[in-house]
C-alpha cells in the first residue's frame, strides 16, 4: 500500500490574509487535501466509505509554521501514514515552496458510523505501517 504521497497546490488570492500571506487557518484545508488525494493514490475515495455508511473524523490536528507562503506561490505538499490501529489513522505533513519548509502537522482521524459510534478501520485503509494496540 502506498504510504506517502505529493501534490502541488498554487496559493490563490482568496487563501490569502490582508498582507498577502497565506493565511494560517487554509493550511488545514491543505492537509485535508493531501490525506483525499493520498487515498486516491492508495486506489479508494471517502465518498465509497461514507457510502458504506463510515466517516473519518478527526480528532486531533497540529501544525506547526515554519515560514509563510505568499499569494501565488506554488507548494508541495507530502502526505504521509504514519500510524493505524484498528478504529484510528495517523497522518503526517510536510508543505514546502521549493526547498523551504513551510510547515509540519499531525493529524488523527477516527472512524465513526453514522451516529458517532467508533467503528474498526476498512482493511483497505490498513497499510503496513507501526501499529497500535
Amino acid at each position: 500500500m502506498l504510504l506517502e504521497h505529493e501534490i502541488t497546490i498554487r496559493v490563490r488570492y482568496c487563501e490569502t490574509d490582508a498582507m498577502g500571506f497565506l493565511h494560517h487557518a487554509n493550511h488545514f484545508n491543505y492537509f485535508e487535501m493531501g490525506r483525499t488525494e493520498l487515498l486516491r493514490a492508495q486506489g479508494g475515495n471517502y465518498r465509497a466509505i461514507e457510502e458504506a455508511g463510515l466517516f473519518l473524523v478527526v480528532v486531533k490536528l497540529e501544525c506547526r509554521y515554519h515560514a509563510p507562503a505568499r499569494y501565488d506561490d506554488l507548494l508541495t505538499l507530502r502526505t504521509r501514514v504514519t500510524r493505524v490501529s484498528a478504529v484510528k489513522i495517523e497522518h503526517s505533513y510536510e508543505l514546502y515552496r521549493d526547498q523551504t519548509l513551510l510547515a509540519t502537522a499531525h493529524s488523527v482521524l477516527a472512524c465513526v458510523d453514522r451516529h458517532g459510534n467508533i467503528q474498526r478501520l476498512p482493511e483497505s485503509l490498513k497499510a503496513d505501517v507501526p501499529r497500535q494496540p
